[in-house]
């Protein structure tokens, strides 16, 4: 039997997370309840969850620095519930690994929504079954080198030469496999956004942009001068497998 998705709900207001609690709960989800930063940690002691729905503004300790210190430890998928009027804690919390946001006070089935969509991008991908195993893609096609890197596709995980993982959000692995599945090709931000299923229509190009400077600086031999992900003037992005400068 598979086992329900476990969400943490962060949030200081009681009524709020009780909310969402209840109604995740509904839909099959097992939920986590915590008023801030403390317990949290204390939850996330006995087992890391699934996804970590957590509120940007409370007294006790910023949500940034939660983020923060989440993505210093885990990679546990962060969805972030910020204030409409606060675009700039959004890209901080981009740039700091959390993987999508949700302005609050938040409409239930959007939230949902993101969660299934978040979950979808960090699940390990299961081998599909195949009547005729002679068909099944070799190993070497599941490994793309990037710059410094290898990316596993099946694992979802970034390696260097010596077999060390290094961490990748859900939002990173996403934008790579979109590079790895269209190698040399100009992809526009907004085409980015719809290949990787990082974002809605009303998502802003700076977001895209963050998570190409934090994936270059993990695969770019010279981040300051990036020649595997290449930023074309006014057309977006360009995977270049070899790493040649324009």
């Amino acid at each position: 039997m598979t086992q329900s998705p476990h969400i943490i709900i962060v949030d200081d207001e009681a009524p709020a997370r009780e909310m969402v609690g209840e109604y995740l709960k509904m839909h099959g989800f097992t939920v986590t309840l915590c008023d801030g930063g403390k317990s949290l940690r204390g939850a996330i002691e006995t087992g890391v969850p699934d996804l970590v729905v957590l509120d940007l503004n409370m007294p006790e300790e910023d949500g940034l620095s939660i983020v923060r210190d989440l993505k210093r430890r885990t990679n546990v998928p962060i969805i972030m519930l910020t204030a409409t009027a606060s675009p700039i804690d959004r890209v901080v919390g981009l740039e700091l690994g959390a993987d999508d946001y949700v302005a609050k006070p938040c409409e239930l089935r959007e939230l949902m929504a993101r969660i299934r969509s978040v979950l979808r991008r960090s699940a390990p991908q299961k081998p599909v079954a195949t009547a005729e195993p002679s068909t099944a893609k070799p190993v070497k096609e599941q490994l793309v080198r990037f710059g410094t890197k290898w990316l596993d596709l099946e694992a979802q995980a970034l390696r260097d030469d010596e077999g060390n993982e290094h961490p990748l959000t859900a939002s990173e692995f996403g934008l790579l496999k979109v590079f790895a599945a269209n190698p040399k090709r100009v992809l526009s931000r907004e085409r980015l956004l719809e290949l990787a299923n990082a974002r809605d229509a009303e998502a802003f190009d700076r977001a895209v942009d963050l998570r190409i400077m934090r994936i270059r600086r993990k695969i770019e031999p010279d981040p300051t001068k990036p020649a595997v992900i290449r930023t074309i003037r006014g057309g977006g992005y360009l995977f270049s497998p070899a790493g040649e400068k324009a």
